[in-house]
């Protein structure tokens, strides 16, 4: 079975919704919400303001918390993030909301944009289209309005190119963050060069070889400083795409409590897989937790891998991460002989709550 992920015919049956041209075209879909950012015009006003509030559910909600962990460093006013129907009672006139939802449509998204307009936030939107959109224009809040072109197979969590840095730019013409066209352009090439690494067409690369490893297990991240949001967002990927337990851990939080925790079931070693995604930009104290902790794994035979980033700066980090966890959960699933691409339970559950 795990010849299959070297047999494009093999993977192409599977992927009905064929989220590998998603995964081929996340440089494109940056490309593109930064070509829809150029004409988008955000009041002066909204500089004024002393918190930044994100809102968003599941896909949609991914791109802040990369944003969070990995340019924490440039951000000079705190940033939270919303996924609920209702907003913090900090948020009023002195709060940018920004609004994410990529069908649009997403009903906790629609609530607090309701919710935010009434307590006079400074809105921005950002979606490929539906309710909010026109909600956007009926109370006149500058909107990024994205195609889904780049993303054929259509999940939001697949769009993160959209979402990203869609919300980087919009961030960036409210004067909250310094991003520039020269970095977009570094972050492409490092997408494209991991995509090239780590891509069907490459037959021996080592995220085929973790998927292989991880068959049979639950996966748990465990990121620190920069990185976390990536773990956020690779577990999420796992939990859709491949169907599979996954969560995350942070370090050095984790040392606090969870090693404690590896003994029962008895059944641990059998059922869990650690994935540790290290940086040598961490703290030497953090990296020397990475250490000690995989030692106390190693005493409890818990599986782990490790995969250590190889570019030099924290969002490019980010963004290699971001490819990497995409295409193990895509292997993943393919391993499983499963059309990643199709959320039976998510659609279940939106029509009994339509009811």
């Amino acid at each position: 079975m795990t010849n299959i992920l070297n047999n494009r015919e093999a993977i192409r049956k599977l992927d009905s919704g064929n989220m590998l041209g998603s995964l081929q075209l996340l440089a494109e879909q940056v490309k593109e919400v930064e070509l829809c950012s150029k004409n988008l015009r955000v009041p002066s006003s909204y500089r004024q303001i002393k918190n930044i509030v994100i809102a968003g559910m599941g896909g949609s909600a991914l791109g802040p918390h990369i944003i969070k962990s990995s340019f924490k460093e440039f951000l000079s006013v705190p940033l939270e993030i919303v996924s609920d129907y209702h907003l913090p009672v900090f948020v009023g006139p002195s709060t940018l909301l920004v609004i994410s939802s990529y069908s649009g449509t997403t009903e906790e998204s629609i609530a607090v944009l309701k919710e935010g307009y009434e307590r006079k936030a400074k809105i921005l939107v950002i979606s490929a289209g539906g309710e909010l959109e026109k909600m956007a224009k009926k109370i006149k809040a500058p909107a990024l309005i994205f195609t889904t072109k780049n993303n054929p197979c259509g999940s939001p969590r697949m769009g993160l190119g959209y979402s990203i840095f869609g919300q980087l730019w919009l961030l960036a013409k409210a004067g909250m963050i310094s991003f520039k066209e020269n970095q977009v352009e570094k972050l492409i090439k490092v997408i494209r060069t991991y995509e090239t690494q780590y891509g069907v067409s490459t037959k021996d690369n080592p995220v085929k070889q973790m998927a292989i490893a991880a068959k049979n297990h639950s996966i748990w991240y465990v990121a620190s400083e920069h990185l976390i949001g990536n773990a956020h967002a690779a577990a999420n990927q796992i939990n859709e795409n491949a169907k599979r337990f996954a969560g995350y851990f942070t370090l050095p939080e984790l040392n606090h409590h969870l090693l404690e925790g590896m003994k029962y079931p008895q059944n641990n070693p059998d059922s869990l897989l650690f994935i540790f995604l290290e940086s040598k930009l961490y703290d030497k104290r953090i990296q020397k937790r990475y250490a000690i902790t995989k030692e106390v794994l190693k005493k409890n035979m818990i599986p782990f891998l490790t995969y250590t980033c190889d570019e030099k700066t924290p969002f490019g980090q980010a963004a290699e991460v971001l490819v990497m966890g995409s295409y193990l959960s895509f292997y993943l699933a393919v391993l499983e002989g499963i059309d990643p691409t199709a959320i039976p339970f998510v659609d279940y559950f939106k029509s009994e709550m339509k009811k």
